[in-house]
């Protein structure tokens, strides 16, 4: 699992290459650090390479969210698959989080 935070238009952008599971979690939390401090910028994941989704990835997701709604920033997933997307909608976490 490759991690890369970049910042853009004023947003932090993590693009997420390849499998986010139970043994990839704790490397991909730990280089997610700068969006748990992202000071009420928008948080953007670019989820065009991202192929896989666990429990453990979700529960990064949420924590950073949480973040960043009491910050008042948004929390953006783009380009995600229909199989992530499809996790999203059985968890309910579908309505927590804004898509493009």
């Amino acid at each position: 699992m490759k991690t890369t935070i970049l910042e853009q238009d004023n947003r932090i952008v993590a693009i997420l290459d390849g499998e986010l599971d139970t043994a990839a979690a704790q490397e991909v939390e730990n280089a997610l650090q700068p969006l748990f401090k992202a000071d009420g910028r928008d948080i953007l994941f670019d989820c065009s390479k991202l192929e896989y989704i666990a429990s453990s990835g979700l529960r990064i997701m949420l924590s950073i969210l949480k973040i960043a709604k009491a910050n008042g920033s948004k929390v953006i997933l783009k380009d995600v698959n229909d199989d992530i997307k499809s996790v999203f909608k059985m968890t309910g976490f579908i309505s927590l989080f804004d898509f493009e």
